[in-house]
């Protein structure tokens, strides 16, 4: 068995990068950067008003100008011809050759074309003015590749004048589940069986995440079923996530069936509770990489390594820029006594001082699904025998 850290080192180092692909400013949002994006010009593109106003020269020592004009959004440069006269300036207005200072409307008084300013008004040169390049200048790199484009990035990029730019192509990732005892929600179930849950609880954690492909299959207990689809969708997915079939049980066919068509396996089985039996490959099909998650069946297993290891391998697929894991202090004690990496799920409450902590909602078992509802994530605690003291700062993954 491998350790948590070295199975998240391996995933990365295996997993791949897909290609980039140009898209439009309405299609960036959740995509990986893939090129650095560069000033195209000063920005603000020149000296630009903040307020509704008037502008004029500072250093006129007058109190009441004449208002020569409007200096409006977007038009063009006007000139100042006496320092006894003033222009009207709206937001983001160029500011007029001449002026060097805007005082807001709101302290001013205007009557027969004559601004005049309060009696506590001070004017400076600079005042109510963003000065040209003070934001960045021409040619200043803006956004680096391996940024994930959220609407702030969005409009930098577009700002930068460019209606397109180059991100990772989505994966395309198929959610598959295995095993007989699994009944499709919505239809009958007997005594014996249940219902299909791990799929849609991965299905919705990759939805969150956006710029994916995603579909979903279920393949039943049978060797020769579960090597003709699986063998159909590598031919059409980069990414298979299978839940079950991972283990020692007479049933566990995955590990096999997926080396049998030529998938190689990287590593099964990490020193961790829960998850132990998840097992990593990659391989090639039609001259695509492919890269195999195969996590347990159970259902918090399943959650915990889908969080912990899938996320990572496809950040680095996707050529985004690696973020160290948020931490969290315990709001209790723990003691881990097995000799493995513990993962429990958690609760973050503030406490009297305002602090958020984490307080460890332990589940009855890596099947027990519905004791995850109210927390906000897991921690990771090291391998025992260890007690974790109440404070200690230890990695939080969210759900």
């Amino acid at each position: 068995m491998i350790s948590p850290s070295e199975a998240e080192a391996a995933i990365r180092a295996h997993a791949g990068l897909l290609e980039p692909e140009s898209h439009d400013l309405v299609h960036l949002t959740g995509a990986v950067l893939r090129e650095p994006i560069a000033a195209s010009r000063d920005q603000p593109p020149f000296d630009r008003v903040t307020m509704d106003g008037i502008a004029f020269a500072s250093d006129s020592g007058r109190r009441e100008f004449r208002i020569a004009g409007t200096q409006a959004a977007g038009g063009h440069r006007m000139v100042l011809a006496s320092t006894d006269a003033c222009f009207e300036v709206m937001t983001g207005a160029v500011v007029p050759t001449g002026c060097d200072c805007v005082v807001p409307v709101e302290r001013i008084a205007v009557k027969e074309g004559v601004a005049k300013l309060a009696d506590d008004v001070v004017a400076t040169p600079g005042m109510n003015i963003h000065p040209r390049g003070l934001d960045s200048r021409a040619g200043d790199v803006l956004l680096e590749p391996g940024v994930r484009l959220g609407p702030p990035e969005v409009a930098v990029i577009a700002s930068a004048g460019l209606s397109r730019a180059q991100v990772s192509r989505c994966p395309r990732i198929i959610v598959i589940s295995t095993g007989d005892e699994l009944v499709e929600p919505g239809e009958p179930a007997n005594d014996v069986q249940i219902y299909r849950s791990n799929a849609y609880g991965v299905l919705a954690a990759l939805q969150r995440r956006g710029q994916m492909f995603l579909a979903h299959d279920h393949i039943p207990d049978d060797l020769d079923v579960l090597r003709e689809r699986l063998r159909a969708h590598l031919d059409t997915h980069d990414v298979l996530i299978l839940s079950g079939g991972v283990s020692m049980g007479k049933f566990d066919f995955v590990p096999q069936v997926l080396t049998e068509l030529g998938i190689r396996q990287v590593f099964h089985k990490i020193a961790q509770k829960p998850g132990k039996p998840m097992w990593f490959g990659v391989g090639e099909s039609g001259g695509q990489r492919r890269t195999v998650y195969a996590l347990p069946g159970n259902p918090v297993s399943t959650l915990v390594c889908l969080m912990r290891y899938v996320y990572p391998g496809l950040t680095a697929a996707l050529g985004e820029a690696p973020a160290e894991p948020e931490k969290i202090a315990l709001a209790d004690a723990f003691d881990v006594k097995p000799a493995l990496t513990v993962f429990i799920p958690v609760e973050i409450v503030a406490d009297a001082t305002g602090e958020r902590r984490a307080h460890l909602r332990p589940t009855k078992g890596s099947g027990d699904f519905t004791s995850l509802i109210g927390t906000d994530g897991f921690v990771e605690l090291p391998a025992g025998p260890v007690t974790v003291g109440r404070g200690t700062a230890v990695p939080l993954y969210r759900w």
